[in-house]
């Protein structure tokens, strides 16, 4: 028996921003799992930034998308059918077989997860590996400690939203964080517990950032790179740690981006500059759980989530995360 998927396929790769165009919306018929293969029913997908940088054929830490093949990203759903014992049908299963309703994969991709503990879309973020960047990426990267003053850019999103709570948690003296929009700006300091907030499409970012920072900051996490990081730098105080996790506002520019223009800085002030993935942590994830998730059961910890009902408004989910469209995780429910 064989059953009917709708997938979506890269189109065309991306010149500058990405729009409708670049995807397509393909069904075809997948087979009965084969041995070592099940066959899943998603129900949740996830959209994130760093799949712009899939979409241009340019060698990084993970291999481009294909062209005219079926997209990839986080998903949680039900196994319906299965040729293996490990993974059976029913179970429910954290795998990269998004982008579409139904995923045929190797079993040992299938990672089980119980949605009775935790949410199907918390896997996909905070107790996933959205979660595990944050807290990596600051306590690792960042090296964070104890009464450090703190600037997080992109502080609405995804990361960013649990990078802020994470730092107020483990004992930060001032936590400060960027989005765009008065109301973004309200949430980081109302529902995330951000000290100050800066929006920064009112401009003049590193002028802002000055008078919530007088006395400098010592460590940035950076999700968005260009003048963010720049102004950063110039906050810093000697010897503050920028983890580089994301540079958003740079993944759509068809020329390179100026900024920072102040980088000779970090020389006199002997500043660490550190770019991870995720991958990095991913063997301190039993640690990392270990603390999320009475963070999230205890209410500590808010896991924002901005949800889009329909496999077809997959794209424009995606496409929205580069204008603001997003507080906390986008994610889409089928």
């Amino acid at each position: 028996m064989t059953t009917t998927a709708r997938e979506f396929h890269l189109a065309s790769r991306p010149q500058g921003t990405p729009g409708p165009e670049h995807f397509r919306l393909v069904q075809r018929e997948l087979p009965d799992p084969q041995p070592g293969q099940v066959l899943v029913r998603n129900e949740v997908l996830s959209v994130d930034p760093y799949m712009r940088g899939r979409m241009n054929d340019v060698k990084s830490y993970v291999p481009p998308f294909a062209l005219d093949a079926p997209l990839e990203g986080g998903a949680v759903g039900t196994v319906i059918a299965s040729g293996s014992d490990a993974v059976p049908v029913g179970a429910s299963v954290l795998h990269m077989g998004g982008w579409r309703d139904y995923a045929l994969i190797p079993a040992k991709h299938a990672t089980v997860v119980d949605t009775k503990l935790a949410a199907a879309a918390q896997y996909l973020g905070a107790l996933g590996t959205t979660g595990l960047t944050a807290w990596g990426g600051l306590l690792f990267a960042a090296e964070f400690k104890a009464g450090d003053t703190v600037f997080v850019s992109g502080a609405a999103g995804a990361v960013g939203s649990l990078v802020g709570q994470i730092a107020r948690l483990k004992g930060a003296a001032r936590v400060i964080g960027s989005a765009g929009g008065p109301q973004k700006a309200r949430a980081l300091t109302e529902r995330f517990g951000y000290d100050a907030a800066i929006d920064y499409r009112a401009g003049d970012v590193r002028g802002q950032l000055a008078a919530a920072a007088p006395d400098g900051i010592d460590v940035y996490f950076d999700n968005v790179g260009g003048e963010h990081l720049e102004a950063a730098i110039g906050a810093a105080r000697l010897h503050a740690r920028i983890a580089m996790c994301g540079a958003i506002a740079q993944y759509n520019s068809a020329e390179p981006t100026p900024a920072p223009r102040n980088l000779a800085l970090a020389i006199g002030k002997r500043l660490t500059l550190r770019g991870f993935i995720v991958m990095d942590y991913q063997p301190r994830f039993a640690e990392f759980a270990a603390e999320m998730a009475p963070w999230l059961a205890s209410g500590q910890i808010e896991a924002a989530e901005t949800v889009v009902d329909g496999l077809e408004k997959t794209p424009d989910a995606f496409l929205s995360l580069f204008t603001g469209g997003n507080t906390g995780k986008m994610l889409i429910k089928l």
